[in-house]
């Protein structure tokens, strides 16, 4: 289990004419912080709001992916995800509010890799009035040292290439392209 960390997104700009002091010193810069955001593990008790978040994830990703159907589908097994020790689901959380979420799951790698498990990393989400606040770069630094704190050193994730906001976020935290998966729907021959 992680401990609790509390944030502070980034400072906005005050309005004009008002200096601002924060701690001791003046700056030069005028502020106003927004409330924290707290980085928490995920609860079987928030499994309602996680539902939601996935919807969303897939209400956008059907409008690039052509092969997810339609009507009730599920990415994640949450509950499974949310009591497994190899999984660390968070919630972002500010003023009571669940604003965001992301997990990391330890699994085994491929016979031919260098390293013999790695960490996936998914469900990826920020509500829309919270995105461009940093919620998702907290998510991402929660996940990575708790991957760590379990000796995995590997990373990895999947994203949409037509996704080119989700790409520049991750790259921005140190990922790097690997592999493009390529697709393509054969046509049935009528007989």
């Amino acid at each position: 289990m992680l401990q609790l960390k509390t944030y502070t997104p980034v400072a906005i700009p005050a309005p004009p004419n008002q200096p601002a002091f924060i701690g001791v010193g003046y700056l030069s810069c005028k502020f106003i912080l927004m409330n924290p955001v707290t980085i928490r593990t995920a609860s079987l008790n928030d499994l309602d709001t996680l539902l939601e978040f996935e919807k969303g994830i897939m209400e956008f990703e059907r409008t690039i992916d052509v092969t997810i159907k339609d009507g009730d589908a599920h990415y994640y097994d949450l509950a499974a995800l949310v009591e497994s020790p190899d999984a660390e689901v968070v919630v972002a959380e500010q003023d009571g509010e669940l604003i965001g979420s992301g997990y990391a799951h330890i699994i085994d790698s491929k016979s031919y890799l260098k390293h013999q498990k790695h960490a996936h990393m998914g469900f990826m989400y920020v509500k829309p009035g919270h995105r461009g606040k940093g919620v998702n770069q907290m998510i991402m630094d929660t996940l990575q040292r708790w991957v760590l704190s379990k000796n995995v050193t590997e990373f990895r994730l999947e994203v949409y290439h037509n996704n080119p906001s989700a790409i520049r976020a991750y790259e921005k935290v140190g990922f790097m392209p690997l592999l493009l998966e390529m697709r393509m729907e054969l046509p049935l021959k009528k007989s």
